[in-house]
């Protein structure tokens, strides 16, 4: 997936610098899906973080990440192409750059971590496989990697909806597609490619890792009783969001 803004001369992370400020205030309103559904579904996933490495790619401003850190994480470390970071707190490293490629990354080069996180941003790396093979090759020995997508089915819907055209038409499309995010902000476009669970799925095998654990977090009872417009719009069009606990396949482990 990519991202700009019109006349943007290709620096990805021009419009990330717009965009993740659109996101971050987003994401701090009460009504937030990231605070009512995801973050409390993938803090359940992680689990107890106290004495571990965590790496989170694509960061954003850092927040979740030093959320963890001040949970326990012995080695906390986010890494996002946007540059738009909180205050650092003294026992957390964020770094601007590039996700494709963690090894590449100045500092991470040899590093282990027992948690990697793409949440939401897998979808932004040049060379997905290539990606997780990186991130593979940086667990620990019991280390995983969290990841989480939006469901394809959504897209699917939003395009149909928006073209005319029939869901089916458009799950299976192979066409880039571009939208703005009006959430966020209006005067960024969005370009991304299309998968299919199908797609997701074999880019995992690909990379040689196995799902241990797959999750479809929706609004709690509580939640949907305080905002019931949100519940309502999340029923009608968003689906759901996926998330998968991934280890590496037998004869493909961590640190090789």
């Amino acid at each position: 997936m990519a991202a700009q803004t019109s006349g943007a001369s290709g620096d990805a992370s021009r419009p990330w610098q717009t965009l993740s400020a659109g996101f971050e205030q987003a994401r701090a309103r009460a009504d937030s899906l990231d605070r009512l559904v995801e973050w409390p579904a993938q803090r359940e996933l992680l689990g107890d973080v106290t004495g571990l490495a965590v790496l989170d790619a694509g960061c954003g401003n850092g927040a979740k990440v030093a959320q963890l850190a001040g949970e326990g994480a012995s080695v906390a470390v986010g890494v996002d192409i946007s540059g738009n970071f909180i205050e650092t707190p003294p026992d957390v490293e964020l770094i601007q750059a590039d996700l494709s490629d963690l090894a590449a990354v100045p500092g991470l080069s040899g590093r282990r971590f027992d948690r990697i996180l793409f949440l939401q941003s897998f979808g932004y790396a040049t060379d997905p496989v290539r990606a997780l093979q990186v991130a593979r090759s940086m667990l620990t020995d019991d280390g995983f990697i969290l990841l989480t997508r939006t469901q394809p089915i959504r897209y699917a819907l939003e395009r149909a909806e928006q073209n005319g055209t029939t869901v089916g038409e458009e799950y299976f499309s192979t066409e880039r597609f571009s939208y703005k995010h009006r959430n966020w902000d209006d005067q960024v476009t969005l370009t991304k490619r299309p998968y299919t669970m199908s797609d997701l799925l074999n880019t995992f095998s690909t990379a040689g890792l196995w799902i241990e654990k797959a999750v479809e977090p929706q609004m709690s009872p509580e939640a949907a009783e305080r905002f019931p417009e949100k519940y309502a719009s999340m029923n009608k069009r968003l689906v759901g969001i996926l998330m998968f606990k991934l280890r590496p396949l037998p004869g493909c482990g961590a640190g090789h």
